[in-house]
């Protein structure tokens, strides 16, 4: 019954792969310009209330219209977005991420059969049942500090700017994605990460003394030995860390991670009977790491679709992407129902109950995606897939219908962004001035989205809100749309560069442009951000970050007209 949980497991794990970036997920991060740097987070829009170095742009949070109303009249510079729930929120699925990860590592051949002899060791060791659990928990408590320091380490190390920038540059995002397909291949069985042996051996040596520092080398040496499981596990945690741009985010992911580790000591030195319903090792754990690989390379594509939008790479359009996905999670249901072996495999003879279930839900992930590839918008991921623009043959193209208004100017820029990132059925204009003056000419109110290539939330909005047939028909008949991009690497023509007055960084690329406007026009920083504005730029309602709400957002997009009729 017991190994049957820890495999479920997996499920969960597999899911929150997939969200994490959110892991509430991809986890996906915003590339960095020169001079301005960005971010993928999913939590609320934060405030800037000074000029700071570098300016850092993550993904809006979900919002809802409750903000005070007196700051209606007030100037667009006077309407910041609240940031009280950005750490928290952030940090929060950092930590849920480390504690799914840690129970992972639990099934992982370097820590499952060392359960039941350390514990043991406890029991027998100690002359009374009190002092072999106090034993335990210490123990649990030492693997605790042991990864939590290691988190904090590498915050110390590098800094909160620096984290940003290796989560948000382009090499890194690149060095990302050849970081975790090594990871997969260690999960393979092609090599194994390992510490230095001399440096183990040493550790392993100390644990023979008694006391406190006995038990804080046993758990340095459980960590050492077992690197070469979780380490794969560990790094990735810290990347995805890393990209929510939080300074506590690499301890925080740790904490989680240690104290899923540490649990099972302090659980079954309390209750040894416990021991006897763990499933034996055997080649089941093998599975466990194989598992573990493919969802690894999943993610590792993540990291290189960042690195491709923003620098128009055009290597992963979405069906390339799907077909990739497709590919991955199919090999990963075949090697489950034994199709497939890797060279540390046992023999499976036969399908136990929870590799059937994981095998179903693979199988029907897989059939899932396949319609994608034909232009199926695919809601439950489309946070996680490049833009439905990058879709070359769309069969569902014609369902969100054209613009209801299209005044043949040729849109400055469009040749960029409209193909590839405006969803299908829109047309906005992507320079701020254009949509001023034609919302001037057709007497209308302009929604201004900031969004990215890179932005999980954006991408999210644009799948499962702005689809819905109501606010698509608000979008298109009541609004200039202008969707301005804060992390493409455009270079603007020379004589458009500027230093800018709010940051006093050189202004490079349209992304640098639109950040910048964004920042020190709007005061917030986070990605997707909807403003309403009338034709001379004033704010008209308070603006809104992500609102996976269709009739919540339908609402603020209507107290936007509203506000702009009570005007005439």
């Amino acid at each position: 019954m017991l190994k049957n949980t820890f495999i479920l497991l997996l499920i969960a794990f597999f899911s929150l792969s997939l969200t994490t970036t959110t892991f509430a997920f991809e986890q996906d991060s915003l590339t960095s310009t020169e001079g301005l740097q960005f971010e993928s987070s999913p939590d609320t829009t934060p405030a800037v209330e000074a000029v700071p170095d570098d300016l850092a742009f993550s993904d809006a949070p979900d919002t809802t219209l409750s903000q005070d109303s007196s700051k209606l009249d007030k100037a667009a510079t006077n309407i910041p977005a609240g940031n009280s729930e950005t750490g928290k929120k952030s940090l929060w699925s950092i930590f849920i991420a480390g504690l799914i990860g840690g129970f992972a590592a639990l099934l992982m051949p370097c820590i499952f059969p060392m359960l039941p002899l350390t514990v043991s060791y406890f029991t027998k060791q100690s002359g009374t049942r009190a002092s072999g659990i106090s034993k335990a928990l210490l123990y649990g408590l030492f693997i605790i500090v042991i990864y939590v320091a290691l988190g904090m380490i590498i915050t110390i190390a590098f800094g909160s700017d620096a984290l940003n920038a290796l989560s948000t540059n382009g090499i890194f995002n690149f060095l990302f994605f050849l970081l975790l397909v090594v990871f997969a291949a260690s999960f393979f069985g092609a090599f194994e990460i390992t510490l230095p042996s001399s440096f183990v051996n040493k550790m392993d040596a100390k644990s023979d003394k008694g006391g406190l520092i006995g038990l804080f080398f046993m758990a340095f040496s459980l960590s050492l030995v077992s690197f070469s499981c979780t380490g794969p596990i560990i790094g990735t945690l810290l990347v995805e860390a890393a990209s929510k741009g939080e300074r506590l985010g690499p301890a925080v992911g740790m904490l989680g991670f240690s104290i899923a580790l540490a649990i099972p000591f302090g659980l079954f030195a309390m209750f040894p009977s416990m021991l006897k319903s763990l499933p034996k090792s055997g080649g089941w754990l093998n599975s466990v790491k194989v598992v573990l690989g493919f969802l690894e390379l999943a993610l590792a594509l993540k990291f290189l679709s960042n690195v491709d939008l923003a620098y128009h790479w055009n290597w992963l359009d979405r069906e390339v992407f799907l077909s990739l996905w497709i590919a991955i999670f199919g090999l990963m249901g075949l090697y489950l129902i034994g199709k497939i072996k890797f060279s540390h495999d046992s023999e499976l003879k036969f399908l136990s109950v929870p590799r059937t279930i994981l095998a179903i839900v693979v199988f029907s992930f897989v059939i899932y995606m396949v319609p994608g590839l034909w232009g199926a918008p695919l809601k439950s991921i489309s946070a996680f897939l490049p833009p439905s623009a990058t879709q070359d043959f769309d069969l569902s193209a014609g369902v969100v219908g054209t613009p209801a208004h299209s005044d043949g100017k040729v849109k400055k820029y469009a040749e960029i962004f409209h193909e590839r990132g405006t969803p299908k059925g829109f047309d906005p204009y992507y320079d701020y001035d254009q949509a001023l003056e034609t919302a001037k000419e057709l007497n209308k109110p302009v929604l201004i989205d900031f969004t990215g290539w890179n932005c999980v939330n954006c991408r999210e909005m644009e799948a499962n809100v702005w689809t819905d047939p109501g606010v698509a028909k608000l979008l298109k008949e009541e609004f200039v749309m202008a969707e301005l991009f804060v992390d493409d690497k455009t270079e603007l023509p020379a004589n458009e560069q500027f230093v800018s007055k709010y940051s006093g960084k050189k202004i490079k690329t349209i992304g640098n442009k639109n950040s910048d406007f964004q920042a020190s026009t709007f005061n917030s920083n986070s990605q997707p951000l909807y403003v309403i504005v009338d034709a001379s730029g004033k704010v008209l309602v308070p603006q809104s970050g992500a609102n996976r709400n269709i009739e919540q957002y339908k609402a603020f997009l209507q107290s936007g007209i509203d506000a702009f009729k009570a005007k005439k």
